[in-house]
């Protein structure tokens, strides 16, 4: 990590931190992370742990604690849920992105907000997989592989859906329960992507969330996997977020 803010400060421009969601992983954004890196930005794309809200936040802290100088944040999906409980007083973080993403309110749970408003498909495409923790017996959710083109990813190139789906991360399904203990957005400007194409997330439900905290709203036709399908957009967002918090 300690390379990041040399060259963040040697270019004059902010770290750009990824997280992902779930049924994703790190790679989800490497077409964002090209694009960045082209652009000048040092990038560093989050391994999410995907095991509970505050655990998850937990771990995205240290990595945002061994950063200097100002940082983008920017979540996909859940990894919005788990940097909105970030961020929240972290040094450096200057501006908070959200990509086909939660933007939680303090009690609030990601399933809550998923179910909200009509048009979440993901719950049937779910396989329940159980595995075992110390004292007893833990849930994995996966999202069928037979589903996953259609519910998560229908934009993108089979061929690439199809890969996705057998690398994909699962999460424990007791983290979308877990409820928010802290909302960065209300500290930090905030920009918000809603893919209205989303059968993940409905689109009516990121209006929600991004107009409830006073986020830069930028609407695109395309599925919840944006980050693969459109780098180009999520980059050009990240882009404009740096550029207004940092220059």
């Amino acid at each position: 990590m300690s390379v990041m803010p040399r060259e963040s400060a040697a270019a004059g421009l902010p770290t750009v931190v990824l997280v992902h969601g779930a049924f994703a992983e790190s790679a989800s954004w490497n077409g964002v992370v090209a694009d960045l890196k082209r652009r000048g930005y040092p990038v560093v794309a989050v391994a999410n742990p995907l095991r509970g809200l505050k655990e998850d936040a937990r771990y995205l802290r240290s990595v945002l604690d061994g950063l200097t100088g100002p940082i983008v944040l920017a979540g996909h999906s859940y990894g919005g849920s788990v940097m909105s409980e970030a961020a929240d007083g972290a040094e450096g973080v200057v501006a908070l992105v959200y990509v086909a993403s939660f933007q939680l309110e303090v009690g609030e749970g990601t399933g809550e907000l998923a179910g909200k408003f009509p048009g979440n498909e993901l719950g049937p495409a779910l396989n329940p997989v159980p595995y075992p923790v110390d004292g007893g017996t833990g849930t994995d959710l996966y999202i069928r592989q037979d589903s996953f083109h259609a519910v998560f990813a229908a934009d993108v190139a089979p061929e690439t859906a199809e890969l996705m789906a057998a690398t994909q991360r699962p999460i424990e399904a007791a983290a979308l329960g877990d409820k928010a203990t802290r909302a960065a957005w209300r500290t930090i400007p905030s920009w918000a992507m809603v893919t209205t194409r989303d059968l993940a997330i409905p689109a009516e439900a990121m209006r929600f969330m991004a107009k409830r905290a006073g986020s830069t709203i930028v609407e695109i036709d395309a599925s919840h996997a944006v980050t693969v399908s459109r780098p180009d957009a999520v980059a050009d967002l990240v882009d404009a977020a740096a550029r207004a918090t940092t220059r």
